[in-house]
């Protein structure tokens, strides 16, 4: 349950963000900023649908660990880009390839359970 109740938040912050994004940020921020926006967003989102996909599942283990796996990295990786654009200094990016990492993990967790079942 709480892999769902989770990707269900993570969802519900990228449609929010998004829709702040498209309009809320109109010549506020830069192309670069706005550009680390949407991807913070397309990220959030991808991986809030994975997590929910492998709640529902049904399946424990290596699923479950991929999925917080998929949750730390999406918070650490789309975490640093919202936090840059809005104004935080530019060594958080030096951060955002440490989520990236998590979501790989994931995913890779996620390849490794389908395997062995």
């Amino acid at each position: 349950m709480a892999l769902t109740l989770i990707a269900s938040v993570l969802g519900f912050a990228g449609v929010a963000l998004g829709a702040f994004g498209a309009h809320g940020m109109s010549g506020r921020f830069s192309p670069e900023s706005r550009g680390w926006w949407e991807t913070a967003t397309l990220y959030l989102l991808v991986h809030a649908v994975a997590v929910f996909a492998a709640s529902l599942s049904g399946r424990t283990g290596l699923f479950s660990a991929g999925g917080w796996a998929m949750i730390i990295g999406a918070v650490i990786f789309s975490g640093t880009l919202y936090a840059m654009t809005l104004g935080a200094p530019r060594w958080f990016g030096a951060i955002t390839p440490i989520g990236g990492v998590g979501l790989l993990i994931g995913w890779a967790l996620f390849a490794v359970a389908a395997l062995r079942s």
